[in-house]
């Protein structure tokens, strides 16, 4: 049986665990703060006090952790329990230019170092339907078959090195289409409110047609219903703007679209919304929310 070590049990982690739990993986868990990982117990996780406990064993590391300074603090903290030959899979978004550091401390580890960040939110995080986009060594890929299986429909391979970071590359991509759609919707549903209109009209409007797409309708009704419980938390689609930004300049290019998106979250964020799904940048399009 393979074993994994989980670290990091928040909105993508605790699922993520409980699929691989499903799937009869031997699954170890830690968080910083341990209550958030407690439930797991019941479902057969074991909770380990710290990183290195959660690792020591392991046949497979995984990551899901806020940013690259986190996965690095954890990383570091596991260092007494890592041992050669494990695998890293390095599934959070941490954006193009922390990957350095932390290949270097897979390589001081004697770990097989695997870029992984998955693609989605909590629902398909909670359905196993995450799409893995991972980069990394051929070797690896037949221990990480049932666990990718476990917490993804499909992985996709585009790359051998994980140090080259294409999954994270890809990652900073597709997180930017969905920050850029789910900030169209908010302003837009914010312009109609603005102008006067019920905004269900909105929804009449694009439903139905080339427009429409089950993420547009997904949340009009969540922004229509004043549910802003975090599939994705605003605070964090605000951290990933700025690692889309920085991975932009290094190549040359302009993301106008999720530099805007980012203002927008920040303001949103001012306004007391961090902690709530990024669609409540529904709320920056108004002076006094």
């Amino acid at each position: 049986m393979t074993a994994v070590a989980l670290l990091g049990t928040g909105i993508m982690g605790a699922p993520m665990a409980r699929n691989l739990l499903r799937n009869g993986l031997e699954t170890r868990v830690w968080n910083r703060t341990r209550a958030r990982a407690e439930p797991l117990l019941a479902e057969g996780a074991v909770v380990a006090g710290s990183p290195a406990e959660a690792a020591a064993g392991a046949d497979v590391v995984i990551t899901m952790l806020t940013d690259g300074d986190a996965v690095l603090a954890a990383m570091r903290d596991a260092a007494p329990g890592l041992g050669e030959g494990q695998i890293w899979a390095q599934t959070s978004t941490v954006g193009v230019a922390a990957l350095g550091p932390l290949a270097e401390l897979a390589d001081e580890h004697g770990l097989t170092f695997v870029d992984a960040p998955v693609q989605g939110t909590r629902q398909p995080a909670e359905q196993g339907n995450l799409v893995v986009l991972a980069a990394g060594p051929q070797e690896a890929r037949g221990p990480l078959e049932p666990v990718f299986g476990a917490i993804g429909a499909r992985t996709l391979w585009v790359g051998d090195d994980g140090a080259q970071g294409n999954g994270t590359r890809l990652k900073m991509t597709t997180v930017g289409y969905g920050i850029a759609l789910t900030s169209i919707v908010a302003e837009a549903m914010a312009l109609v409110k603005g102008l006067g209109l019920d905004p269900a009209l909105f929804g009449e409007v694009v439903t139905g047609g080339p427009m429409d797409s089950p993420y547009l309708q997904a949340k009009l009704a969540a922004i229509m219903a004043g549910d802003f419980e975090p599939s994705f938390a605003l605070h964090n689609a605000e951290k990933d703007t700025r690692l889309i930004g920085e991975a932009a300049r290094a190549a040359g290019i302009e993301v106008d679209m999720a530099d805007a998106a980012g203002r927008r979250f920040r303001r949103a964020i001012e306004q007391g919304h961090g902690d709530e799904d990024m669609s409540a940048t529904y709320f920056a399009g108004f002076t006094s929310s």
